[in-house]
């Protein structure tokens, strides 16, 4: 069975703050580079971030980043707002339009609090 790994499983940031979120896929991703990340917000759909690993999907803005590849990828918040507060989740695929995975129990929960 393919699975993918996120941590830590909840985040509490302030305002600015950088925010670090890893996914650990069991066996190497298609390509190596297979892998995209997303952003769920309460009562929407999830919305693409990232694809192949590190391209920002369109509309996605400049403070996110990613990086890694074949079984170890990073999302990076660099100077995370209060907007970004959600549920993050990392998804392989494969070269086609079939997803080969995608596990809604390995979802990042990132909370939110104003900097004082």
């Amino acid at each position: 069975q393919y699975t993918a790994t996120q941590n830590p499983s909840i985040t509490a940031t302030q305002t600015g703050q950088e925010v670090r979120i890893n996914c650990k896929t069991s066996s190497e991703v298609y390509s190596g580079n297979n892998l995209a990340w997303y952003l769920q917000k309460p009562g929407e759909a999830p919305k693409l971030l990232i694809y192949k690993a590190n391209k920002l999907h369109s509309g996605t803005p400049s403070r996110f980043s990613g990086g890694g590849h074949y079984s170890d990828f990073t999302l990076t918040i660099s100077g995370v707002q209060t907007e970004d507060t959600g549920d993050y989740y990392c998804q392989s695929y494969n070269s086609g339009p079939t997803f080969t995975h995608s596990d809604k129990e390995s979802y990042k929960n990132l909370h939110q609090s104003e900097s004082q």
